[in-house]
């Protein structure tokens, strides 16, 4: 049995590094050229069956990882809204779909869980906790913004395409935390949190940029 969960693993980790290699490539070359969207359907490849893996993983004995089943999930998120939001592009496009907020609705529940189970934890005086919080926080801003943008959409220049930025560099942002911790073994708070401040000023950047 574990055998083949160290299979699955190193299936996981190439498919990971895939995303990671992919969404390099995709950041460096020009946006919307024909390398830029070939590299993100492997980025978009990579994160999602690397994160599909991965989540089974976390509830298999001696493997069981809270967090990182949650952090699966939200990278699926990212992945797949910031794929959807390529839509809105379109003219003929006059409100958001089913789709469109089952994805964003999905991901507020999941939000609010991980808020209400890091509570839970910092109130047990487990400190570690304050990551469900953090990344659950993020999550929930994202779905507001969301929904907000599905609301007013239209009015919003550009408004796609700096919805669809944010998403897939929070993705990118997402792989790069993985191989921190897990590639490389630093699991501290700091090293959870420091690529998302990180990545968070460049989406800022690329925002005003846009503006």
């Amino acid at each position: 049995m574990e055998e083949t969960i160290k299979i699955f693993i190193y299936i996981h980790a190439f498919f990971g590094g895939l995303g990671l290699i992919s969404g390099i490539g995709s950041i460096i070359v020009k946006k919307g050229s024909i390398p830029h969207k070939r590299m993100g359907k492997l980025f978009s490849i990579g994160m999602i069956t690397s994160s599909l893996i991965s989540i089974p993983i976390t509830f298999i004995p001696n493997h069981e990882n809270t967090f990182l089943c949650l952090i699966g999930l939200f990278t699926i998120y990212l992945v797949i809204s910031g794929n959807q939001i390529l839509t809105f592009k379109s003219k003929s496009k006059l409100s958001a779909n089913g789709l469109d907020k089952t994805i964003s609705g999905s991901m507020l529940l999941l939000s609010i869980a991980m808020i209400s189970f890091g509570a839970y934890g910092l109130l047990l005086g487990k400190t570690a906790f304050i990551l469900f919080m953090f990344f659950g926080g993020f999550g929930l801003l994202l779905t507001i913004k969301d929904f907000m943008f599905y609301k007013n959409f239209k009015a919003l220049k550009n408004g796609w395409l700096r919805n669809h930025i944010g998403k897939m560099i929070g993705a990118f942002i997402a792989s790069i935390t993985a191989f921190i911790v897990a590639g490389l073994g630093l699991g501290s708070i700091l090293s959870w949190i420091l690529p998302s401040i990180l990545g968070t000023i460049y989406i800022l950047y690329w925002k005003r940029k846009l503006n």
